[in-house]
């Protein structure tokens, strides 16, 4: 990647000036090497990805209004390298479209020879605050935002003509301003308001359309995306006439693309408006077998009354809570996709995952974000099957047949303890009480080499009630 010109200021990339291949190895070798720091096995490693482009693959950009020093011109771009109060003009940014870098140009020119000041983040006062601009990659649609506060005074016919003077390889769908009186410096919309043509544009991943909206979530490198999904989904072993979950959907591309294979696919995800797309995107694209649900994951499926056959989770950085994995390993799916894109809060899934019962079989990392530190991995997971069988001789006199076929599943068990003792149990739980009965639950059941604070131990009331319907099955 060749030097850009805002680096010396610039805080958006990391990687100005280091070869591909080696930004490559990097992001490769930070994966591996917390996965090696968790001691994660995994049966195949195979080679990171690399990005379709290096350049100009982003579909969307949130630009500040502000000053690079105290009492300056105003600027318009990133925040600064270790200095958030100052703004740099980026409007050569390589990660972006070159019309990108012509809205920008234009949106600031305009609005200095008009005299507008920028909101001022400690007086809490001013015009301008933000210019937010998208676009269709395979459509060829842009669509630009200007948030500014409630001051009077803006010129919005002047605007919308200096935007349609540019010569511009993309069509310009819409031209919106926003208003936001908050006091945090973020981008929120009190209010929306259509200057020029829609408030939306269309997009296109998979051979599925996608309405998206101004303050819509959607993946920002469209065409690497596209290739992690297809790979993600390809993992899976045939899924055709079974139910899916995509859960941490967003605005469902996941969920759409098993939908095409599957029975059905329900897809969950936090973000009501992200769910509000997902359902509209589903009908355009005349998918009847698609259920989106709004709310927290652990919480949704405490109501979910259908059961998987397999499972695709697509986490924010944070990853999945202890809460959340708990249910997705109650289900006892075959396979778990994995999509992440923080490698660090992904390992500390995977050591929960793998603790009770789940191999990690194959991982593959994507590097969808070429100049900055941020790097995409698939993980494949499989539930663990028992170890080879050997022979043995066996008097039949001596074998309790009924005992032999009382070998109750784990959901079984949990039913039973809530009609009996009116307590839940955790998958967790019944795995932690059956290795302290002397019950084999495979080899990554066992006890970790130090004690990790974050997997919850089972409490002495449940135990007990745990062992008696271990007895009742026969089990101990």
């Amino acid at each position: 990647m060749e030097i850009c010109r805002h680096d010396e200021f610039c805080g958006g990339c990391i990687y100005q000036g280091t070869p591909y291949e080696e930004q490559l190895k990097i992001k490769e070798g930070e994966v591996l090497r917390l996965l090696e720091k968790k001691e994660i096995k995994c049966k195949e490693i195979l080679p990171i990805q690399p990005a379709p482009s290096q350049y100009g693959y982003r579909n969307k950009m949130e630009y500040t209004f502000g000053d690079m020093e105290k009492g300056g011109e105003m600027t318009l771009g990133m925040h600064r390298k270790k200095h958030f109060m100052s703004i740099v003009t980026v409007d050569h940014c390589q990660l972006v479209h070159e019309d990108f870098n012509k809205v920008l140009r234009t949106t600031l020119d305009f609005c200095q020879e008009k005299g507008y000041s920028f909101y001022h983040k400690k007086a809490h006062r001013g015009l301008l605050r933000h210019l937010i601009v998208r676009r269709g990659v395979h459509t060829g649609e842009l669509l630009v935002n200007l948030v500014t506060s409630t001051e009077e005074g803006f010129d919005e016919e002047g605007y919308v003509k200096a935007l349609r003077s540019l010569d511009l390889e993309h069509e310009l769908v819409g031209i919106l301003r926003t208003f936001n009186d908050r006091l945090a410096d973020a981008v929120y919309c009190e209010e929306l308001k259509v200057l020029d043509g829609r408030d939306y544009y269309m997009e296109k991943i998979m051979d599925l359309d996608f309405k998206v909206s101004a303050f819509s979530f959607f993946q920002t490198n469209v065409e690497a995306v596209e290739a992690l999904y297809s790979y993600a989904v390809g993992l899976i072993d045939d899924f055709s006439g079974k139910t899916a979950f995509d859960l941490f959907c967003g605005t469902g591309t996941i969920t759409q693309t098993l939908a095409r294979t599957a029975r059905k696919a329900i897809g969950v995800e936090l973000v009501e408006e992200a769910v509000e797309a997902a359902k509209a995107n589903a009908a355009l694209n005349g998918l009847d077998n698609c259920q989106f649900i709004a709310g927290d994951v652990f919480e949704v499926l405490e109501t979910v009354t259908e059961k998987p056959d397999v499972i695709v989770v697509d986490p924010p950085r944070v990853g999945i809570s202890p809460k959340a994995l708990d249910k997705i390993i109650g289900y006892g799916v075959k396979q778990i996709v994995y999509v992440s894109c923080n490698p660090k809060s992904l390992v500390e899934n995977l050591y929960y995952l793998q603790y009770y019962g789940y191999e990690v079989e194959s991982l593959k990392a994507f590097d969808n974000f070429p100049g900055t530190k941020h790097v995409e991995t698939v993980v494949l997971l499989s539930q663990q099957k028992p170890d080879d069988t050997i022979e043995i001789d066996l008097d039949l006199d001596e074998l309790d047949a009924t005992s032999a076929e009382l070998k109750a599943t784990y959901q079984e068990i949990k039913d039973y303890v809530l009609k009996e003792f009116g307590l839940k149990v955790s998958s967790l739980y019944i795995s932690q009480v059956k290795r302290k009965c002397g019950i084999e639950v495979g080899e990554n059941y066992n006890l970790p080499k130090s004690e990790n604070a974050r997997v919850p131990q089972c409490p002495k009331e449940k135990e007990d009630a745990i062992k008696a319907a271990l007895k009742y099955y026969a089990m101990i």
